[in-house]
């Protein structure tokens, strides 16, 4: 069963490899001959006495020579020229770095002294905030200690009143 399988899925993964194939090149190969089948089609043979055409060789017979890695080797004021060129280029690169650095640094700097600013208004609020709780906590205190001399005197009062005859009805 498992011969079976691994045949059946080499058979699907080859079909697969070439629909894939035919669906990635086959609009290429259908617009190259579709192209070529209207060119043989449109074009009929040219009845006309014209010249040659003049090839690049048969205009400049020595710029078929010259490379544009060469150019400028021999000539020293030339190279000094454009080493001078290079140099300055990367000199004003390094100065566009160092400027974007200095914006950078003073950004950061703003960003700080605000973050510093922040901090310390909210501790001063944090310590609003502590003496507050603190008046509070003492308040409350109070009020329990007040509380606790009201309750005997009021036990004392009420000790008073049942001696003297009275009852809770």
């Amino acid at each position: 069963m498992s011969r079976r399988s691994g045949t059946c899925l080499r058979c699907c993964l080859v079909i697969f490899a070439v629909v894939s194939a035919l669906c990635v090149s086959g609009p290429a190969f259908y617009w190259k001959f579709k192209k070529a089948l209207k060119l043989k089609a449109s074009c009929l043979p040219c009845k006309c006495d014209c010249s040659p055409t003049l090839s690049l060789f048969d205009v400049a017979p020595g710029l078929l020579n010259l490379s544009v890695t060469d150019c400028g080797k021999d000539d020293p004021a030339l190279k000094e020229e454009m080493e001078k060129q290079f140099v300055d280029l990367l000199s004003e690169e390094l100065k566009l770095q160092e400027a974007v650095d200095k914006e950078h640094v003073n950004r950061m700097n703003m960003t700080f002294t605000e973050a510093k600013r922040l901090a310390s208004e909210y501790q001063k609020e944090s310590e609003k905030c502590n003496a507050a709780t603190e008046t509070c906590e003492v308040g409350r205190e109070r009020a329990e200690v007040l509380l606790a001399k009201e309750r005997k005197l009021t036990s004392l009062w009420e000790k008073r009143a049942r001696q003297m005859g009275w009852s809770v009805e």
